[in-house]
């Protein structure tokens, strides 16, 4: 039984801070970073069933041609990825009255909408890319126990040996998506290689007033390839989501709008109606 200073509650006994139970909870689930996202899937939900808000997690459960979805912000950020995965596979796999963990275990099917930057010009804004495999830059994997079978330890090592960090930034770890849900997606997305780092400036290569530790970082991710892919953008989620995923036995896959081409200088400012148009896409092909 976990401790309730584990297992977190709130008082009306769903998760703290999801603020969801297991019976809101659809097997596939959006994760989005921005709470105002989760709105666009109320336009392509034919009924909603249940809706909380709690900080930036914006939760929605509904339907769309008979299919259930979850749709769940996370805010943004490795950080928010370990509380939000951790207490959905909680709301699938613990009975929250009781506190034990279930006999059987629920498999979930997490796939993140998010935007990102192209780290090359052949990937101009508006494309799609989904993330075959996923680099961590933020570390949080190494707080958790693992088998080495459970991530891409061989790429792992590769990636260590192309960057050459200095060992005072947290050791990157690599981890493969579900296939099985990045089939599902093949038909209309660029598949790559995604790097997830811990901030928005210095840790992507991005800087103001203070200068970067690593000079050169993007034009170093641009050059590693592995299984045949490259690195193909940046953002701040996905490793976790895909670490923690298959640690607790769930099928994870992230789908990034390309908004900036870090390459070439480019930026799309409106990308709204193409993002409701890839919810919806993705949304049929979950189906």
């Amino acid at each position: 039984m976990f401790k309730s200073s584990e297992l977190v509650l709130a008082p009306n006994g769903s998760l703290y801070h999801i603020n969801m139970k297991g019976e809101n909870l659809a097997d596939d689930i959006f994760l989005v970073g921005d709470p105002e996202r989760v709105n666009m899937f109320k336009s392509l939900f034919d009924n909603i069933e249940y809706e909380s808000q709690n900080r930036e997690l914006h939760a929605l459960t509904g339907s769309r041609n008979g299919h259930r979805f979850t749709a769940l912000s996370t805010g943004m950020g490795c950080d928010n990825i370990d509380i939000v995965v951790t207490e959905l596979d909680a709301a699938a796999n613990i009975d929250l009255k009781s506190g034990e963990e279930k006999p059987q275990h629920r498999t979930l099917n997490m796939v993140r909408i998010g935007t990102s930057g192209s780290l090359h010009s052949e990937i101009p804004v508006g494309s799609l890319v989904a993330s075959a495999y996923a680099v961590g830059l933020d570390g949080l994997l190494n707080y958790y126990e693992h088998d080495d079978n459970q991530l891409e330890e061989a790429m792992t090592e590769a990636f260590v040996k192309h960057m050459a960090f200095s060992p005072r930034l947290a050791r990157p770890y690599c981890v493969a998506g579900s296939k099985k849900l990045i089939d599902r997606v093949a038909s209309f997305t660029v598949k790559g290689i995604t790097a997830t780092a811990p901030g928005f400036y210095a840790p992507q290569g991005r800087h103001i007033r203070i200068a970067p530790s690593v000079k050169d970082l993007n034009e170093r991710l641009a050059s590693f390839q592995w299984d045949g892919l490259k690195i193909t953008n940046l953002e701040m989620e996905t490793s976790a989501i895909y670490g923690l995923s298959r640690i607790m036995g769930h099928e994870a896959l992230t789908v990034c709008l390309i908004i900036a081409n870090r390459a070439d200088g480019t930026f799309l400012n409106d990308y709204h109606d193409k993002m409701r148009d890839t919810i919806a896409s993705i949304m049929d092909c979950m189906a």
